[in-house]
C-alpha cells in the first residue's frame, strides 16, 4: 500500500500499453483511421482501431506479421520482430489508366462500433467539409447536435443536445472538463476550428471517469499535438466572408533533439472589420468581435513515461448595440473577456501484460468578463481547478478495472453595479461564490471475445462514483453501459445512469440581462439532478458491395432536480426556480449514410424532440408544457463528393429546422400581441467547394444559409431598448442572411 501510495503522488492519465504489439493506424496524410481491421498474418484473431486510430493486438503463439485492411485503402502487411509501437500508413486503392482514380475513401464522420458508449467521431478532415471557423461551427452536418443563438445581440450561442439546453453537455478539452459556467455563453468561439484534431460527440451518459456532469452527452475536442509521428511542421489557413470577418490560423510543430520532446505553438486571430443592419431594426445584427488566441504545449514519450504541459492565453472583446448615430443615448453593449488555461499530464506504465497504468492530471483556469447591457454591467471571474488520478488494470483479456480520484473547485467574485441590482429580484447578490466537490470511482469492464477471437461480441461496463460537495453534501453517482454485437453487422447498445450539476444560473445565463426583463430568482445557485436511459442499434450490411450504415437510437432524460428557466410567467420578467412536477425529454433519431458511387456520400438524417418541464403562473398553478424555443423536429441531408485523384471536393447539407413554441406573449396597446405564440419551420443550406491545388494546398469557398432564410424582427421593441418591452432573447432562427466565405489551406509535412 505504501508503494501504491507513492505512485499515485507522482503520475496521471491513464494510457493503454498493449500487452504484445500496439499501434497507429493513419492514411497517407497522416490522419487516424478508425475502424480499420488489425489481424495476424493468416488467422482470424484480430480487433479494430479505436476514434484515435490505435489498436491493441495480443501476441498470437510466434506470428511476427500482422495484416491491415479498411475498405478503399491497400492492405498492408507488417513485421512486428522487436517493434514495440507501429505506425501503418495505408494508402488508398488506385488504378492505373490514363491517369490515376482514387476507389476509396476515409470516412470522416464514423459512429464508434466498438466502443460502450453511444460516439460519434468527426476527424480533422471531417471538418475540412465546412469552414468550420470555431467549434461552433463544427456541427453543420450532423443531426445530432444544435447550436442555436441565444439571443439576438452579444452573438452568444449554445449547444442543444436531446432535446435540452448545452449547460446538460459536459464539455471536454482532451478528457478535461473545460468551458464551465460563465464560459459557457461564449465558449464555441473559444476552440478554432483549424486548432482541433477530432471531436467526439457521445450522446445520453457517459463514463464516471470524467465525472458526474454529463447528464444528456459529452463532447470532448481533442487538440493538434507533437507527439503525434505524423503531425505536419506548419500549418496555415486563413478565411475571409462577405460579412466582413477576417480569420488567420497558424499552428507549428517542432521535433527536438532528443525525438521523445516535442513542441507544437498554435496561434489565432479574428476580427469584424465592418457591421450591418440587413432587417433595418436600428441594431447591429451581429457584434464585432475581434479575439487573439494562443496556446503552447510540451511532450515527452517514452516506452514506460509520458508527460505533457500546456498553456492557453484568450483576449476576445464584443461589441454590439444600436448602430443609429442619432440616438442621444444608444443602447450599447460591450464583453471583454481575457481568459488563462493551464494544464499538465503524467502517466506511467508498468506491467504490459496486464496493461496496467497510472495517471494524473491537473489543470487551471482564470476567467475573467466584463458585461455590459446598456447601464447594467456585471463583472465576474471564475477560477476553476481540476485533478484527476486513474490507476487501470487488465487482469486478464476480458476483464479490466478502472479506479480513480477526482477534484473539482469552482469559485466566483461577482460585481454587479447599483443598476443592474434594481432588476435582480433577489436581494444581495453574493460578491463571491465557490463549490469544491471531490470524490473517487471505480468502472469495471467485461468483454466477450467471439469465437474467431474478435473483441467485443458483448461488453458491460458498469460504474460507480461518491462525491462529496460542500455546498450540498455526499452523493452518489451510478451508470451501466452495455453493448451487444450479435453479428458483423449489427451493434445493439443500452445506457443507463444518473447525472448532477450545479447551477450558477446568473453566471451561466448572464445573455439574460441584455433584456430590460428583470431577474427573479429563488437562489443563484440551484441543485439539478437527473436520470438518463438511452437505447440504440447499428446496422452496417454489405449492398452492392458497398457499406450501408444505418442507425436508430432513443433517448429519455427525467429531472428529479432542475433550475426552471420560466420566461412564460411574466413576459417582462425571467423567473427562475427549483422544479416542482415533472421535467423530461424524450428524442428519437435514425440516420442513414450509403456511398452510392464512387467518391460520393450521402447522409440522410430525421430527429423528433418531445421535451416538456413544469411551469408555475402567477397563481401558482402548475402545467406540464412544452419547452420553449426548441424545435420538435429536424431533417438533415448531406451529401459529399470527391472527384479522382481529389482534385475536387463538393460539400452540401440541407436541414429542415422544425417549429416550435415561444414564450408566452402579452397583448399591446393596440390588441396584437408582441410576438406570435409559435414559430414555423425553416430551411438551410451550407455548401463548400475545395480545389487542392497540391497535396499541401488547397482553396475553398462556400457559403451559408444559402436560403437567405431570416427570423423577422428577432429583437422586440428593437426602437425602445430603454424601455419596458425591450428584449433579444426570442431568438430561434437565423439572425444573419446568406454568406459567402472563402479561404486558403497549407500545410508543410513533416
Amino acid at each position: 500500500m505504501k508503494r501504491f501510495a507513492s505512485l499515485l503522488l507522482g503520475a496521471f492519465i491513464a494510457i493503454n500499453i498493449s500487452a504484445q504489439v500496439e499501434g497507429k493506424v493513419v492514411d497517407e496524410h497522416g490522419e487516424p483511421m478508425p475502424g480499420a481491421t488489425v489481424r495476424w498474418e493468416g488467422t482470424n484473431v484480430g480487433t479494430t482501431t479505436d476514434i484515435n486510430g490505435k489498436f491493441r493486438l495480443p501476441k498470437e503463439g510466434h506470428l511476427h506479421e500482422i495484416v491491415t485492411s479498411m475498405i478503399g485503402y491497400k492492405n498492408d502487411t507488417t513485421c512486428t520482430h522487436r517493434v514495440k509501437s507501429l505506425i501503418i500508413r495505408l494508402k488508398e486503392i488506385a488504378t492505373h489508366m490514363h491517369e490515376t482514380e482514387v476507389l476509396g475513401r476515409q470516412q470522416t464522420s464514423l459512429k464508434m462500433w466498438h466502443s460502450a458508449e453511444h460516439s460519434e467521431l468527426i476527424s480533422s478532415a471531417g471538418l475540412k467539409h465546412a469552414a468550420c471557423c470555431n467549434l461552433g461551427e463544427s456541427f453543420v452536418s450532423t443531426a445530432a447536435v444544435d447550436v442555436n443563438y441565444t439571443d439576438a445581440s452579444t452573438g452568444a450561442k449554445q449547444i442543444k443536445l436531446l432535446g435540452l439546453s448545452g449547460t446538460y453537455v459536459q464539455m471536454l478539452t482532451e478528457n478535461i472538463p473545460n468551458f464551465r459556467t460563465v464560459a459557457a455563453p461564449y465558449g464555441l468561439g473559444y476552440v478554432p476550428g483549424p486548432w482541433m484534431q477530432s471531436i467526439q460527440v457521445s450522446k445520453g451518459i457517459t463514463s464516471v471517469k470524467q465525472g458526474y456532469e454529463a447528464m444528456t452527452g459529452q463532447i470532448n475536442i481533442e487538440y493538434r499535438k507533437p507527439q503525434m509521428p505524423e503531425t505536419d511542421w506548419i500549418n496555415l489557413n486563413v478565411y475571409g466572408n462577405s460579412k466582413g470577418r477576417i480569420e488567420g490560423n497558424a499552428d507549428a510543430t517542432f521535433k527536438m533533439k532528443d525525438p521523445r520532446w516535442g513542441t507544437t505553438l498554435l496561434v489565432h486571430y479574428d476580427k469584424d472589420l465592418s457591421t450591418h443592419d440587413e432587417n433595418k431594426d436600428g441594431f447591429q445584427d451581429m457584434p464585432k468581435t475581434e479575439q487573439v488566441n494562443v496556446m503552447n504545449r510540451w511532450a515527452f514519450l517514452s516506452d514506460t513515461y509520458e508527460f505533457q504541459i500546456g498553456a492557453r492565453y484568450l483576449n476576445e472583446n464584443r461589441h454590439s448595440g444600436q448602430l443609429n448615430s442619432n440616438a442621444e443615448n444608444p443602447y450599447l453593449i460591450d464583453v471583454e473577456t481575457n481568459r488563462v488555461e493551464a494544464f499538465m499530464k503524467n502517466g506511467y506504465m508498468w506491467d504490459n501484460e496486464h496493461e496496467s497504468s497510472l495517471a494524473l492530471i491537473t489543470s487551471g483556469t482564470f476567467h475573467k468578463q466584463n458585461n455590459h447591457f446598456g447601464l447594467k454591467h456585471y463583472d465576474v471571474e471564475q477560477s476553476t481547478a481540476y485533478a484527476s488520478l486513474i490507476f487501470e488494470n487488465q487482469w486478464t483479456q476480458s476483464h479490466k478495472l478502472s479506479v480513480g480520484l477526482s477534484m473539482n473547485y469552482d469559485g466566483f467574485n461577482r460585481n454587479p453595479n447599483k443598476y443592474l441590482e434594481q432588476y435582480l429580484d433577489l436581494g444581495k447578490l453574493p460578491a463571491s461564490r465557490y463549490e469544491i466537490t471531490g470524490g473517487g470511482y471505480a468502472q469495471y469492464t467485461f468483454s466477450l471475445f467471439d469465437d474467431h477471437g474478435h473483441e467485443g461480441k458483448l461488453l458491460i461496463q458498469p460504474g460507480i462514483r461518491m462525491d462529496y460537495s460542500n455546498l450540498w453534501g455526499t452523493f452518489v453517482t451510478p451508470r451501466l453501459h452495455m453493448r451487444w454485437t450479435p453479428t458483423e453487422w449489427m451493434n445493439l447498445r443500452a445506457s443507463a445512469g444518473k447525472g448532477y450539476r450545479t447551477s450558477f444560473t446568473l453566471d451561466e445565463n448572464n445573455y439574460l440581462l441584455s433584456s430590460s426583463r428583470r431577474i427573479v430568482m429563488q437562489d443563484e445557485c440551484q441543485r439539478e439532478e437527473d436520470w438518463n436511459l438511452g437505447a440504440s442499434i447499428m446496422f452496417k450490411p454489405m449492398v452492392c458491395g458497398q457499406e450501408l450504415n444505418i442507425t436508430a437510437e432513443y433517448y429519455y432524460t427525467d429531472f428529479q432536480k432542475q433550475a426552471v428557466i420560466d420566461m412564460d410567467r411574466d413576459a417582462h420578467a425571467v423567473h427562475i426556480y427549483q422544479l416542482d412536477g415533472e421535467s423530461r425529454s424524450h428524442v428519437f433519431q435514425v440516420e442513414a449514410s450509403y456511398p452510392f458511387f464512387r467518391g460520393f456520400n450521402a447522409t440522410l438524417a430525421y430527429r423528433y424532440t418531445d421535451s416538456k418541464t413544469t411551469y408555475i403562473d402567477a397563481q401558482g398553478n402548475k402545467s406540464l408544457r412544452e419547452r420553449p424555443l426548441t424545435s420538435r423536429f429536424k431533417a438533415l441531408g448531406s451529401l459529399q463528393y470527391k472527384t479522382p485523384k481529389n482534385l475536387f471536393q463538393f460539400d452540401a447539407t440541407i436541414a429542415l429546422n422544425g417549429a416550435g413554441r415561444m414564450p408566452d406573449p402579452y397583448t399591446k396597446a393596440d390588441g396584437t400581441l408582441s410576438w406570435d405564440r409559435e414559430y414555423n419551420a425553416f430551411p438551410q443550406l451550407n455548401a463548400q467547394v475545395t480545389y487542392n491545388i497540391r497535396k499541401n494546398f488547397s482553396l475553398y469557398i462556400g457559403g451559408e444559409n444559402l436560403t437567405d432564410f431570416t427570423q423577422k424582427n428577432p429583437i422586440i421593441a428593437a426602437d425602445q431598448p430603454w424601455g419596458n418591452d425591450f428584449d433579444p432573447t426570442m431568438t430561434w432562427g437565423p439572425i444573419d442572411g446568406w454568406m459567402l466565405y472563402a479561404g486558403l489551406r497549407f500545410n508543410l509535412p513533416r
